[in-house]
């Protein structure tokens, strides 16, 4: 009998049944790795990609509060506006998607790119602003387009919408789309990218109150974007509303009054502080800035020599002519220098050391006292006056006055001006100061700067006798229900404290004869239902050695004027500059004029011009403007200062 083969676990079947089991153990453990990779580490982020297929979250923009003028006329509001969107999530190739756009809104690639840029950092399946404001032809196009367009939205929001045009434009101010900077910045933490936020006046130093709350919707879609409905909303919270102290029909007529010309004035209730007139010449149009403006646009605004992106009510630092000699002459009364009965004699020069001085008027005023000093702006008077004085004792009384340092409006980057002293002379340029320097202080030239906002101030608080309050720009703060959540007051910044009332009394006098006497150099602003009193000035832009012929505009001197109303009761203050206007008696002072005549009709003082409908008025007529006129006694004065 043969010996039978020993079969062993190892061998034949047994061994090719234990690898097999083997290799299904491996793959069913890698299996199980691979479904705990994805349901426990992998979980969140495919549970966010199986919910965009479903879900989509938009931002709904808040509107912001409503802007009034102080008698409740709208200044800013809001209309609604389109904008292009996209969810990164949803786009599969961006570079084809941004050419596409490009094309179908004839909007540069490499600006929709910028801002796609600027929206990384939130989470993928946010939206991202593309374009604002598109129009209904674009918006046709892209729903025409809709197939070739994946990750697209197209959103509704409220945009700035200004009903009185270009008005008060630097007062207002302007929006624009959150910079880089800003959305790193905490105080914009709760802000969505593409949000348009004040950039310049009140829209930006009110901006946490006029901005609102945003809210938001959580939309079902389908495969194709299609809305199927709304799973959540969150509304938005409507801006607080703000009351301003302007007065939109004066803000008018001053704008109005300039016409053409540059420069800038500010009306303020000389009792309070309230400021009425916010003028800066010439404006931009903030409706291009509220919903993206082009770099054509922004090009062509910073090429204009004229400025028109600054403002000069706040930012703009002039020489004050001889609307200054009223500090002058207040600090030669108070010192005991003069009083009304000192007199020089101008004979249109004044001499020291090797140096000459000349008046405005060539031939000379004759006998001045100081009445006539300010009546006819004799600047020999003036200089005599400052020489004793000296440059320190000026600016001392000049600071009673808070001028030289920014008056706290409430308006980013507001300017100072500047009152030189010696010591300042020395810190600045190392160097003494000289007794010639004084000369042109005395009537406001040299180192001397001051902003229409402290020209309104000083001539304020000259009319209410020693009160300076702080320029103030905002009455109240509404909130959406219509309630009063903050309200403000008058605030004093200073008392000019132990001046005499007498010597308020003879400059005020004076002032008076600048506007409504013979050879005064104010008379286009006089009123003749209510009585001005103010003070023409003229300052140098650069010194010509001969005025001969015509002079370059960028040359010609800066025209002022500084007003206050009613003379016997005083209730308004007003200061004009006009930028290269040469004369301050014919460019200023007829703009001024008109600002106050408005300032009286509005209160039912004065009565409103009947518009002319067929028959001319009567020559006489009460009815006409007499502040758009030349007066008889101004019309020899109005070629000077």
């Amino acid at each position: 009998m043969k010996d039978q083969p020993i079969v062993t676990e190892n061998s034949g079947p047994n061994k090719n049944l234990y690898r097999l089991s083997i290799f299904a153990a491996a793959i069913f453990f890698l299996l199980l790795l691979r479904l705990w990779y994805l349901q426990i580490l992998e979980m969140e982020n495919y549970q966010n990609l199986s919910e965009s297929n479903r879900l989509r979250l938009v931002p709904v923009a808040a509107s912001r509060g409503t802007i009034f003028d102080r008698n409740g006329k709208v200044m800013v509001s809001n209309r609604p506006s389109f904008s292009v969107a996209v969810i990164p999530q949803e786009v599969q190739n961006k570079e084809v998607l941004l050419a596409r756009l490009s094309q179908l809104l004839g909007v540069d690639r490499l600006e929709l790119l910028q801002k796609w840029e600027k929206g990384k950092g939130r989470a993928r399946y946010y939206p991202i602003i593309l374009a604002s404001g598109i129009t209904r032809d674009q918006l046709e196009i892209l729903e025409e387009n809709r197939m070739n367009l994946p990750g697209i939205d197209i959103q509704m929001h409220p945009v700035r919408d200004y009903p009185n045009g270009i008005i008060a434009s630097h007062l207002l101010g302007y929006l624009g789309e959150l910079s880089e900077q800003e959305m790193a910045s905490e105080l914009f933490s709760a802000y969505n990218p593409g949000d348009y936020v004040g950039k310049s006046g009140i829209e930006r130093n009110w901006e946490k109150e006029l901005h609102g709350v945003n809210g938001g919707r959580q939309l079902e879609v389908d495969a194709m974007g299609r809305v199927l409905k709304t799973v959540s909303e969150v509304s938005p919270t409507i801006g607080n509303s703000m009351v301003l102290t302007i007065d939109l029909d004066m803000q008018k007529k001053a704008e109005e009054a300039f016409g053409e010309q540059a420069g800038a004035a500010v009306a303020m209730d000389l009792n309070s502080g309230e400021v009425l007139v916010f003028v800066s010449k010439p404006d931009f149009d903030p409706a291009l800035f509220a919903e993206g403006l082009s770099s054509k646009q922004w090009n062509e605004y910073l090429a204009d020599t004229r400025h028109p992106l600054e403002n000069k009510a706040l930012k703009g630092q002039y020489p004050p002519g001889s609307t200054f000699k009223i500090i002058t002459a207040m600090a030669g009364l108070e010192e005991g220098l003069v009083d009304e009965n000192t007199s020089v004699n101008c004979n249109g020069s004044y001499v020291m050391g090797n140096r000459t001085f000349k008046c405005w008027n060539r031939k000379g005023h004759g006998t001045v006292n100081l009445r006539k000093a300010l009546r006819e702006s004799c600047d020999v008077y003036f200089y005599k006056l400052g020489e004793r004085l000296g440059v320190d004792k000026i600016a001392w009384y000049a600071r009673k006055f808070a001028l030289g340092a920014p008056m706290g409006i409430g308006l980013e980057n507001e300017k100072g001006g500047l009152i030189p002293t010696a010591a300042w002379k020395e810190k600045r340029f190392g160097k003494k100061w000289l007794r010639g320097e004084t000369i042109p202080i005395s009537i406001g030239q040299g180192y001397l700067l001051m902003t229409p906002i402290q020209l309104a101030s000083m001539i304020a608080a000259v009319a209410n006798e020693g009160t300076i309050y702080r320029p103030r720009l905002v009455r109240r703060i509404i909130n959406p229900e219509g309630q009063v959540i903050r309200e403000f007051h008058p605030e004093v910044l200073a008392r000019l404290a132990g001046i005499k009332p007498g010597n308020y009394r003879l400059i005020k006098e004076g002032l008076f004869a600048v506007v409504n006497e013979r050879g005064g150099t104010g008379g286009m602003a006089r009123l003749y239902e209510v009585k001005v009193a103010g003070k023409t000035g003229t300052s140098q832009v650069v010194k010509l050695r001969d005025k001969g012929g015509a002079i370059p505009y960028q040359y010609r001197d800066h025209a002022l004027f500084v007003a206050f109303a009613p003379y016997e009761k005083p209730e308004v203050a007003v200061a004009v500059v006009v930028e290269h206007g040469e004369h301050g008696g014919s460019a200023a002072a007829p703009i001024a004029g008109r600002i106050l005549r408005q300032y009286f009709e509005g209160k039912g003082i004065i009565k409103k011009p009947t518009p002319v409908t067929g028959n001319a008025p009567e020559e006489n007529s009460s009815e006409t403007p007499v502040s758009d006129a030349v007066p008889e006694e101004a019309e020899q004065t109005v070629n000077e200062d």
